[in-house]
């Protein structure tokens, strides 16, 4: 970024929010945000291979402290779905799920600690001068979990109930099976999907791009002289604390989310 532009407060910022697209088609619909998705799919291997590298030297004995982190986060997560899910065995599908969601959520929240312009620095000497390294904070990502998860709803749903008790379910509940009010009930279903997916998804992505505009402005902040860079590191630093709850209160809220809404999906009405 040239210098001329970071005094400019607006191109700093638009300059840090423009993502690296990768055209597919014609129009805005086709095209893809490669470097959310590139970050995406790094963040879900790194995850999951931590956990399958702890997992893999996992011994009957005393833990050391990295089987021990890994095995209270799985009986954590255990536990939460525990206390909702009670249709069948959690641990086929259900609880894994929910370790994969809170996990790999957690590690594309937390890319919201590191700084910015040095990831812009390091990725400009290989020519990439655009690159949003929070995938949670780009709508896309989180509307593509959030729609994930209403298809696995939707799948559980037909599963436990077939498809034409579903169907039966989308036209006959809440109101009754009078023909009449089956417009009213699947309206009032589909409304309800919608509603759902929407609130899963913007839910995390306001608060994940709210934080990061909120760093920019404080590194901004920290660039207006000495008492800007005192007070931006300061008031820096107490924001990177308090955000070390919003990112896993965040994972959290999503991960229960999951699981509330697929254990709904096998309620009968």
């Amino acid at each position: 970024m040239a210098a001329g532009k970071e005094l400019n407060p607006s191109d700093y910022i638009q300059h840090h929010l423009t993502f690296f697209r990768a055209p597919l088609g014609e129009g805005e619909f086709w095209t893809l945000n490669v470097d959310t998705v590139i970050t995406s799919v790094l963040l879900g291997v790194m995850g999951l291979g931590l956990i399958w590298w702890v997992v893999r030297g996992a011994t009957s004995g005393v833990p050391d402290r990295r089987q021990a982190f890994v095995e209270l986060l799985i009986e954590f997560v255990d536990d939460q779905v525990k206390g909702i899910f009670h249709h069948g065995d959690r641990n086929r599908f259900i609880a894994p799920t929910a370790l994969t969601v809170f996990v790999w959520v957690t590690l594309m929240n937390a890319m919201d600690f590191l700084p910015v312009d040095w990831v812009a620095g390091a990725l400009g000497f290989i020519g990439l001068h655009e690159w949003r390294p929070v995938p949670t904070a780009d709508i896309n990502a989180t509307f593509a979990l959030s729609i994930s998860v209403l298809l696995l709803s939707i799948y559980f749903a037909i599963a436990a109930k077939g498809f034409g008790g579903w169907v039966h379910e989308m036209f006959c509940a809440p109101f009754g099976a009078n023909p009449l009010l089956w417009p009213a009930n699947l309206l009032f279903n589909l409304v309800e999907y919608v509603s759902k997916t929407l609130s899963h998804a913007m839910r995390l992505f306001g608060n994940i791009y709210a934080g990061e505009i909120l760093f920019f402005l404080l590194w901004l902040w920290a660039a207006t002289g000495v008492a800007g860079s005192f007070f931006g590191f300061w008031f820096g630093l107490g924001w990177a604390i308090f955000h070390i709850l919003i990112v896993l209160l965040q994972a959290y809220i999503f991960m229960m989310l999951t699981i509330v809404y697929i254990s709904m999906a096998h309620e009968h009405h």
